[in-house]
C-alpha cells in the first residue's frame, strides 16, 4: 500500500481523483506545513511537498511526478491582505500552514519594492488574523467573509507571473531520496530510517500520481462542485478555481519558474545558495535544455 501525504485543501483534490477508493492508497490530509515532516518521520511514502522545502532539503527529497500544485498566474488562495499598500507593508504575518508562500512573499517584496520583509507566524485559525495590518492567508480558509475587512490584497501568484513571465509552483510529489537514508541512519534519526520503496515502487507510484491527476484534470468542474461546498466554496468560485487558476502539471515553463525561484530565494538567503531539485528524469532532460 502507497501511504500519500495529501494537501487538505480543494486545491489537491484534482490530484487524487478515484484514489480515495484504491485499495492501493491510503491518504493522510494534513496543511502543507506539516506534510514534509510525514515524511521524514516515515509516516508517508510520498507527500505533496512544498517546493521550497524541497529546495532546503539538500537533496533529501526527490520528485517523483509530474503532477504539481501550480498556477500561471491568479492563484485566488495565496494573498496578502493589508490595511495599507503592499509597498509600505514591512512586516507581514504569514499563515502557519505556508512554507512556501511565505518564501514567495519575501521574494516578492524584494523585488517589487526593495526591502526585506518581516515576517511573523500566526495562527490563521485565530479570530485576531482579521485584525492585523498585513496578513498573508493560503488555502480554503482565503475565501472567508473576514476578508472583507481589509483595504488591499494581492495575489501572488499573479504578482509572480506579472514579474517573471513564468508559472509558479507551490508543490510536488516528493518521496525521500536514497542518499536521505544513509545520512539518517549516521545522525541516528529512526524515523527517517523506514524503509523506502523500490525502484519499482517509484515507477508504479509515478503512474499512479498521474492518471490520478489525469483524471482530476478531466473532472476539475465536477470535483468543484462535490468537494467545493463542504470546504466553504461557492460553486461557481471553486469551478473557477480547479478549472481555470490552477495548473496541475509540471513542464518546461513550470521547471523554469521553479529554477527562477530557486535563485531569487538564494540570493535572499531563503535556502542554500546550492540549493537544487532532483526532477524526473523527463523533466531533468527539459531543465538541462
Amino acid at each position: 500500500m502507497y501511504r500519500l501525504g495529501v494537501v487538505s485543501f480543494l486545491n489537491s483534490r484534482p490530484l487524487i481523483a478515484g484514489l480515495d477508493h484504491d485499495a492501493r492508497v491510503e491518504l493522510r490530509y494534513e496543511v502543507p506545513a506539516r506534510l514534509p515532516g510525514l515524511l521524514d518521520a516515515g509516516a508517508a511514502d510520498a507527500a505533496l511537498v512544498p517546493i521550497v522545502d524541497v529546495l532546503r532539503s539538500g537533496g533529501r527529497y526527490r520528485v517523483i511526478s509530474d503532477a504539481c500544485i501550480g498556477c500561471d498566474g491568479e492563484t485566488m488562495t495565496v494573498r496578502v491582505f493589508s490595511q495599507v499598500p503592499p509597498e509600505r507593508v514591512g512586516t507581514l504575518w504569514v499563515d502557519g500552514d505556508s512554507h512556501t508562500s511565505a518564501a514567495l512573499a519575501r521574494v516578492l517584496w524584494r523585488e517589487l519594492h526593495g526591502r526585506d520583509l518581516e515576517t511573523r507566524r500566526v495562527d490563521p485559525r485565530g479570530e485576531e488574523v482579521s485584525r492585523l495590518p498585513a496578513v498573508l492567508l493560503i488555502g480554503d480558509k482565503v475565501v472567508a467573509p473576514a476578508r472583507a475587512r481589509f483595504r488591499y490584497e494581492l495575489d501572488l501568484g499573479g504578482a509572480w507571473r506579472r514579474h517573471t513571465g513564468l508559472p509558479f509552483v507551490f508543490a510536488v510529489w516528493a518521496v525521500r531520496s536514497s542518499e536521505c537514508g544513509a545520512a539518517s541512519d549516521e545522525s541516528g534519526d529512526a524515523g527517517a530510517r523506514s524503509e523506502s520503496l523500490p525502484a519499482t515502487g517509484y515507477a508504479e507510484l509515478a503512474a499512479l500520481l498521474s492518471a490520478a491527476r489525469d483524471r482530476g484534470v478531466a473532472q476539475a468542474a465536477a470535483i468543484a462542485r462535490t468537494c467545493g461546498p463542504p470546504l466553504g466554496w461557492p460553486v461557481a468560485l471553486a469551478e473557477r478555481y480547479l478549472t481555470r487558476c490552477l495548473k496541475f502539471q509540471l513542464d518546461a515553463r513550470a521547471v523554469a519558474g521553479v529554477s527562477r525561484f530557486a535563485a531569487l530565494c538564494a540570493q535572499g538567503d531563503i535556502v542554500p545558495a546550492d540549493a537544487t531539485i532532483i526532477w524526473p528524469p523527463g523533466l531533468r532532460s527539459q531543465e538541462e535544455a
